[in-house]
């Protein structure tokens, strides 16, 4: 079984707590709006990491290319920002990547695993800063053989109470 650790939207921060919720994943694959290439540097201290350019990441970085289309054992996984169709939901994603299997994306901060068209469509939500009232996020994706199966894991540490962040002003 392949476990590739999903992160988008770090804008620039590493939390410490990434560092546990993807510790023995086989690969790191970060979904856009990175921020500097020191992001990219800190999480392959995990795992190798490959990413994909967002909308506030500068064009033409070496550290970052258009989408990943990859096969991973038996399952076609791409890989966006998703910026691109506008603003991205899984049936537009659907549309757009009718070739793959699953479909990760960022750019909304919006953590999200569904099936949409038979196809798994992830946003492992914005792990930077937090905005729009949303929990800082990151996901895990296991492919074994031709299945494949996600989850979301929250970045908050153990002390603090969600409830209150959640409501917050």
């Amino acid at each position: 079984m392949l476990t590739i650790g999903l992160i988008s939207d770090t804008h620039g921060l590493v939390r410490p707590e990434v560092f546990d919720a993807l510790a023995g994943v086989d690969l790191i694959i970060h979904a856009g709006d990175v921020g500097p290439a020191d992001v990219l540097i800190e999480l392959a201290t995990i795992a190798p990491v490959r990413a994909v350019w967002g909308n506030t990441d500068a064009p033409g970085r070496p550290d970052l290319v258009e989408r990943i289309d990859e096969m991973f054992e038996q399952v076609r996984v791409v890989v966006t920002h998703g910026h691109e169709i506008g603003s991205p939901n899984p049936p537009r994603l659907v549309s757009a990547y009718m070739h793959a299997d699953v479909i990760v994306y960022g750019h909304t901060h919006q953590q999200i695993i569904t099936r949409a068209a038979r196809r798994m469509v992830i946003n492992p939500g914005a792990a930077g800063a937090r905005r729009f009232k949303l929990q800082p996020c990151v996901a895990k994706l296991y492919i074994d053989g031709r299945k494949a199966d996600a989850e979301l894991i929250q970045l908050l540490p153990d002390d603090i109470d969600v409830e209150a962040l959640l409501t917050e002003e």
